[in-house]
This record gives structure tokens, C-alpha cells and sequence, in this order.
């Protein structure tokens, strides 16, 4: 059986006996149950989001200029007899013509990419049960984002979201645990039902626990089985096995230190045809005070077989890490080290009304091989936004790749802004 079918069936299945099922014989009583679950205790959403997004990037003939329009529509109902059901709809659009490489449009060798496909999808459809003690059990479409998302994640920055067909369940039976287990057999990924690889045919199997019941901070298991069929990508097949430590203390009124360790080690899996066994390894430590925070990063994703192959994160929101230019969204063969530094200050009680609230960062990357040693380069990127009327958020952000011995120098600037009802 195709494994979508299989998934829409057990959405299909839960949504008829959440709906179906009598509550009391009288009809009248029923039907205001159901009015109830439906309407009344039911909740909707509407989230636009409009970015213009310019991408000039040495090697191709043209600058890349995307504006794009982002609408979700979202509904959940109440609970029914332990049942609730979820609903998103998503719609990206464009309001100028594609002057970008869109990975549809056939523009990959005159323009730099912008991975916006214009697409009307289903973003999530599934239904959740919490009928059993300290569990909740959700089945069909829905999001994965993990942790920090360095792993699993909804690729969020992106205008169309990343999201997964799997059956969940989650458990907080144990005083300080949350364990998840989810298993998925397909992603929906950021490029659109239209592309070739819009959607990855897996058998995933992800773990994740976290407690925090240390004084120093979550201490946080996972192990990840990702076996992609698709032939193409079937070298992304993998196994990872991985512990991170993220916790906080606050140094009397002076302000709070941050830190995080994680380690990780990935192997092949599935039918991927190289044998292989890299390292991730990632250090941050930073302190936070009257609004400012300041961090240190250190992070590798390590390389075996000689620098052929390296530590791979498919199923990650990408974006979040490496720098924002998105030169990294695959790791090199050779592996890749990134040293980085970042200062983020939010204004409070300012002068200025309009300034309470904003946030301002930068961030700064140096990038090298794990293997043989190339230096990778660097990278600037820089930040502002800031939230209005709870309602609406504004961002202005710049990324500038200088590259050395990998990839090509490459500038992004983003004018973005959003609103949610």
C-alpha cells in the first residue's frame, strides 16, 4: 500500500470517530455536541506573510529578486471524546515576476536560487488523541521541529513549510521526561509537491527524550533512522545517535550565563552505498545582560573515507545554521567547521516609543574544512525586527558570503513583513 494512502486512511479513520461517534441518543443533543466541538470550542487563524528577498551571487549573470506572499488558513476544532483534529492550508504566491531560479522555473543557470515555488498545498491535516495517560498520539501531516531543529525541523524561514506524514506519540509519564517517538514515511518538503524531490520517500524512525530534572540544564537523547527510497537521494540515508546538554544560570543580578555541548556520531543506513562513520560535535557558551547577549560557537560536521563523504542533515531547517546565505545546507565531502560569534541587543524602556522591543544582531562565520584543512571562507549576517501591535512583526536582514576555497561570494538582503489574526 502507498504510504500516503496509508496515512490518509488513519486520518480518515480518527476524523470519523471523532465526528461520528453518538454521544447521546437524542439527535438535538448530538448535534449541539457536535456544534460544540466544531464551532464554538473550535479555533481558526489567518497568517500572511510578505517577504522581498534579493540575492546577488558571483558566477551567474543576474541578481535574483523574489517577492512573495505567504497565506496560511488554519483551523482546529475542540475536543470530542479525547479526538482533536488540525487543519492548515498553505498558498505561496508572487506578486512580481520570478526573476530567480525558483528550482521549478528552469532559470538555474541565470539566476541564484530563492527556494520559493509558488504552490497551494495542504500544509498540515492530522488528528491527535489524548486519551491516555500523560500521552498524546497524533497521525497524519503534521510538524517535527526537535530541539534546536538542527536535525528535524519545519524549515520555517522558508515561505513554503517543510512538514511530515508519521503517527507521533509522546509521553510524560516519567517526573522531569518527554520522550517522542514518531515514525515517518514521507516528507513534504520546502520545494513543492511539483518538484521532482518535493517529496522524500522515507521509513524514518525518530527518537527524541529530554530531561530536565538537572541543576545544570536539559540533558536531551536522540537517535534518528532516516532510510530515503528515493534513488537519487538515497546516499542521505542514515543513522544518527546523538546527546546534548543546554542549560542556564543566572549569576545573581548581573545576568545569566548560557551554554550548550552536544555530540553526535552518524552512520550509513538503508541502501546507501557508502560505508561510512562522521562525528558532529557543537560548543556554545554566551552570558546575557540588560539585553544584551553575546555568544561563542563552535561547531563540526565531520568527515570519513578520507573527506569523500561528511555528516549530513537533511531534515533540518537548514537556514538557522552555517549563515544565513545558505552556502552549507549540504555539508561538504570534506566536512565543515564553523567558528562564530554573534551579538543580539533588545531595546527596552528606550527613549524612543518605537524602538521598545526591536531586536538588533550580528553574527560572524568562519568557515573551514574538517579534512585537509581549506578554509571555507567567511561570512557577516545582520539583523533588525521588531513586533507591533502583537499582531504584526517587521524584519530586515543581510547576509554577505566571502568565499575562499569552496562555493562563490554571495550577498542576500530580506525586507519581510507579517501578520497573524
Amino acid at each position: 500500500m502507498n504510504h500516503n494512502l496509508c496515512i490518509t486512511s488513519v486520518i480518515s479513520l480518527l476524523a470519523g470517530l471523532m465526528i461520528v461517534t453518538p454521544v447521546q441518543a437524542d439527535t438535538k443533543e448530538t448535534q449541539g455536541v457536535l456544534r460544540k466541538t466544531l464551532i464554538d470550542d473550535a479555533s481558526t487563524f489567518i497568517s500572511l506573510r510578505y517577504r522581498y528577498e534579493m540575492v546577488d551571487q558571483d558566477g551567474l549573470p543576474n541578481n535574483a529578486k523574489a517577492s512573495t506572499l505567504r497565506t496560511k488558513l488554519g483551523y482546529k476544532t475542540g475536543t470530542l471524546n479525547d479526538f482533536r483534529a488540525s487543519l492548515e492550508i498553505e498558498n505561496v504566491s508572487y506578486a512580481a515576476n520570478d526573476n530567480f531560479n525558483n528550482t521549478l522555473n528552469g532559470k538555474g543557470a541565470t539566476h541564484p536560487t530563492i527556494a520559493d515555488p509558488d504552490s497551494t498545498e495542504i500544509n498540515h491535516a492530522f488528528v491527535t488523541y489524548s486519551g491516555f495517560s500523560n500521552t498524546i498520539v497524533s497521525a497524519g501531516r503534521q510538524p517535527h521541529n526537535l530541539d534546536n531543529q538542527r536535525f528535524i525541523g519545519t524549515v520555517g524561514w522558508r515561505q513554503n513549510d517543510q512538514s511530515y506524514d508519521s503517527i507521533a506519540i509522546s509521553n510524560t509519564s516519567l517526573p522531569h521526561l518527554k520522550w517522542i517517538y514518531s515514525y515517518v514515511d514521507n516528507v513534504n518538503r520546502i520545494f513543492s509537491d511539483d518538484h521532482p524531490n518535493g517529496d522524500l520517500d522515507v521509513n524514518a524512525h525518530i527518537i527524541n527524550a529530554a530531561y530536565t530534572g538537572l541543576p545544570v540544564g536539559t540533558l536531551t537523547a536522540y537517535s534518528y533512522w532516516l532510510d530515503i527510497e528515493d534513488q537519487d537521494l538515497v546516499a542521505l540515508s542514515s543513522k544518527t545517535i546523538g546527546l546534548r546538554l543546554s542549560g542556564k544560570r543566572q549569576i545573581q543580578d548581573k545576568g545569566t550565563i548560557i551554554y550548550t555541548a552536544e555530540y553526535a556520531v552518524q552512520h550509513d543506513h538503508g541502501d546507501n552505498p557508502v560505508d561510512y562513520a562522521a562525528d558532529y560535535y557543537f560548543l556554545e557558551a554566551g552570558a546575557k545582560a540588560k539585553g544584551l547577549t553575546v555568544k561563542l560557537g563552535y561547531e563540526t560536521l565531520g568527515s570519513d573515507n578520507a573527506g569523500s563523504v561528511a555528516f549530513q542533515t537533511p531534515l533540518a531547517t537548514g537556514h538557522a545554521f552555517n549563515g544565513w546565505a545558505d552556502r552549507f545546507l549540504t555539508t561538504p565531502a570534506t566536512g565543515l567547521t564553523d567558528i562564530s560569534t554573534s551579538l543580539l541587543y533588545k531595546f527596552s524602556n528606550a527613549k524612543i516609543e518605537y524602538l521598545d522591543g526591536a531586536v538588533i544582531g550580528l553574527v560572524y562565520h568562519d568557515f573551514s574544512a574538517d579534512s585537509g584543512g581549506a578554509d571555507y571562507g567567511t561570512e557577516l549576517d545582520a539583523i533588525v525586527k521588531k513586533t507591533f501591535f502583537k499582531r504584526y512583526k517587521a524584519v530586515i536582514k543581510y547576509a554577505d558570503y566571502s568565499a575562499d576555497s569552496y562555493a562563490t561570494d554571495s550577498q542576500k538582503l530580506w525586507l519581510q513583513l507579517g501578520a497573524k489574526f
